[in-house]
């Protein structure tokens, strides 16, 4: 089979790894807003149908775009109203935690499995000497390889305190109220400048946000998520 042809048929195939992270890694980052802002006394993304998992009413397609194509991106926003909570900077910051600590959890149990493959069946990812094509068990270390770096990719690029991303609210309860609304007002300017920032970033200036986002991923999930399942599973 042509070296050409391979390239294609293995980028396709991680394309179709990927795409169901994606999907289950904005979908569940919206419901856990939702699902805290809910808990704390607001019933607003109760009522317009946004406590579920139905991708349909999450998913952004330009974000999920990004998501798929740069590991960064975003779905549409569960609205929260503060009025209904008791201290609304505290429960707008927690809400906008629940977010990326969502995706935390879901790439610690992805780190878990892909650490429990390797130690099972040794699945690294290897191509047949006949097919060049990667082996089919290797699919499934690919899968949670990828499960692992794209939900971590999307907690740290959501914890950055610009708005609107969620880490803006989260440091909204060290800011005086003056400061945040005023912050607040400029947050759709702020939003796109940071995304016309961002693609500069990637194709002119040699890609340094993305690639000290990722040094943090990377940091996160092989120096300290990685080792700790290697010494848990050392004993099992």
């Amino acid at each position: 089979m042509p070296e050409a042809v391979l390239f294609v048929l293995n980028e396709l195939i991680d394309l179709l790894l990927r795409l169901p992270i994606v999907i289950i890694a904005l979908v569940v980052h919206e419901c856990a807003h939702g699902f805290i802002a809910y808990k704390l006394g607001d019933p607003t993304a109760k009522y317009l149908g946004r406590l579920t998992l139905n991708p349909i009413k999450h998913l952004d397609p330009i974000g999920a775009l990004c998501m798929l194509l740069f590991r960064f991106g975003w779905a549409k926003p569960v609205p929260i109203n503060p009025m209904y909570f008791k201290n609304p900077k505290v429960g707008m910051a927690l809400s906008s935690l629940a977010g990326p600590t969502s995706n935390i959890i879901l790439s610690f149990i992805g780190t878990f499995f892909y650490v429990l493959s390797v130690k099972l069946g040794n699945l690294i990812i290897v191509t047949t000497a006949n097919t060049g094509l990667y082996t089919p068990l290797s699919y499934l270390y690919q899968f949670f390889a990828m499960f692992a770096i794209l939900n971590m990719s999307l907690a740290i690029f959501n914890l950055i305190p610009l708005p609107p991303l969620d880490g803006s609210r989260i440091i909204s309860i060290f800011l005086p109220q003056r400061a945040y609304f005023r912050i607040m007002r400029y947050e759709r300017y702020i939003g796109i400048g940071f995304m016309v920032l961002l693609l500069v970033d990637s194709y002119f200036l040699g890609g340094y946000i993305t690639g000290a986002l990722s040094f943090i991923v990377n940091f996160v999930i092989n120096d300290l998520f990685v080792p700790l399942f290697d010494l848990i599973l050392f004993f099992i």
